[in-house]
């Protein structure tokens, strides 16, 4: 069975690739030294795009992306919520061939500020360093990069003004990219930080892609339906926005913030961030280089074993480096809304080496759970949210679908058995379910393994 990734009726047929494209589909008579892969019963979908990834140093590693692939993902996307390599010519060249998916990136608001305002980033920029960023901003564009990505909420865009973004992402309009937002909030100021990149949008005239949508504690639980309210609103006087999510009730973001008014060191803010996400038992430590003995508990679990409050420990781990956690605080309810609107996409927010297990269950998950046994949508819709979604808010016009002509991205699963398999405590283990990859027209993923073939391409928005 075909899904071609347009959203249309699963068809049956046959495939033809040679080399890296589709040359054929339809009910196709082999000829003598053809391959042939006998898919009967199973699924054949464009292989999936991963819009928001965050695998930038775990690809120079891992080439093979053993956690992608095996999930399906054909093409990442780096450099999302504003942190990106840089210079991304740079960085894209050093991983020319030694890729097992295609990789694009955007350009980050943050890694433009680290470049230009000597570590002082709790303020506004100066006009020279503006001028010094977009500056940069456009070299990132004339580079390839896919837009402008922000992460308003964390420490170094924090301090931005709108305006700044603003002047950002009209460079990105310039080159036809997109706005990309990891919004300044995503609890309870959730809704005017959707207003806010709304503006930025409409005031750059560039298309606006809401990262990772959500309602981040339960302080703002049911309240997506005020969220797609004012989406909806925007697309009726002809807004270009879209959305991904990833398919979990639990976050993964660095512990600072869960204290929004960044007094680390005061006891009543910590105890009230704790608070708002539903108590210490929902905070797991995913990686501390301070303190390893933390990694994978609680923190109600780490006051038992050290006897220190989790307030005290809060601020002890945050003065000690910090660290990577994962919180459970969102509202399935609100998670099932979200996938439920034709403009939300899926992403993982996830990368190779990642502590949460949606850089490796993502995708699988969607399909074996949220349409199998859930039922939120149909199997024709979510492949739809993968592949042709995402490929046409990137501008990528030979992937995303099965049609003549295109790249042979591909993706074969049993529809039946894929399913994701990890957990937040062992967030590495492989996804089930998921048979064959091909990127190119190679494979890179056959058998439950990677087949070590270094197929996937280099992309750079197009101007």
């Amino acid at each position: 069975m075909i899904i071609d990734g347009s959203g249309k009726t699963a068809f049956k047929g046959d495939v033809q690739i040679k080399g890296d494209k589709i040359t054929k589909i339809g009910n196709i008579k082999p000829k003598k030294d053809d391959v042939v892969i006998d898919a009967n019963g199973k699924i054949l979908a464009p292989g999936f795009i991963d819009i928001h990834n965050h695998s930038e140093s775990g690809l120079q590693t891992e080439g093979t992306a053993t956690n992608q692939v095996s999930q399906g993902i054909t093409t990442v996307l780096v450099g999302p919520d504003g942190g990106s390599p840089f210079p991304i010519a740079e960085y894209l060249n050093k991983l020319q061939g030694k890729i097992a998916p295609n990789v694009g990136a955007f350009i980050g608001h943050a890694s433009l500020r680290e470049e230009v305002m000597n570590k002082s980033y709790a303020r506004q920029t100066t006009p020279e360093e503006l001028a010094k960023m977009l500056v940069l901003m456009e070299q990132a564009m004339k580079d390839g990069a896919f837009g402008l990505s922000s992460g308003l909420e964390y420490d170094t865009g924090y301090s931005a003004s709108t305006e700044e973004m603003i002047a950002l992402a009209k460079v990105a309009a310039k080159y036809k990219g997109i706005y990309m937002t990891h919004m300044r909030d995503e609890e309870e100021g959730m809704l005017n930080a959707i207003r806010e990149s709304v503006r930025i949008s409409r005031e750059a005239k560039l298309p606006l892609q809401i990262s990772h949508i959500k309602m981040g504690n339960r302080n703002v639980w049911n309240k997506s339906v005020e969220a797609i309210a004012i989406v909806e609103e925007e697309k009726k006087k002809g807004l270009d926005v879209t959305a991904d999510a990833y398919p979990y009730t639990a976050w993964g973001s660095t512990i600072t913030v869960l204290v929004p008014s960044r007094k680390h060191d005061d006891p009543k803010e910590v105890e009230k961030g704790l608070y708002n996400v539903g108590g210490a038992d929902k905070v797991l430590i995913g990686s501390s280089s301070a303190h390893r003995d933390y990694e994978g508990k609680t923190l109600e679990e780490i006051s038992k074993m050290t006897g220190k409050t989790p307030v005290e420990l809060y601020i002890q781990i945050v003065k000690d480096g910090g660290a990577y956690v994962v919180c459970n605080s969102m509202n399935e309810a609100d998670v099932k809304n979200f996938y439920q609107q034709s403009w939300v996409m899926v992403s993982s927010d996830g990368g190779i080496g990642g502590r949460h297990p949606r850089g490796t269950g993502t995708f699988p998950r969607v399909l074996g759970r949220f349409v199998r046994e859930n039922k939120w949508f149909g199997l024709e819709e979510a492949v739809r949210k993968m592949t042709s979604m995402p490929a046409k808010r990137l501008g990528l016009k030979d992937r995303g679908i099965i049609k003549k002509g295109m790249k042979a991205d591909l993706v074969l699963f049993d529809k039946d058995k894929v399913i994701d398999k990890n957990t937040f405590t062992v967030p590495q283990t492989l996804s089930e379910g998921i048979e064959t990859v091909w990127v190119n027209g190679k494979t890179v993923w056959n058998g439950g393994k990677v087949t070590g073939t270094m197929a996937g391409e280099i992309l750079r928005k197009k101007k």
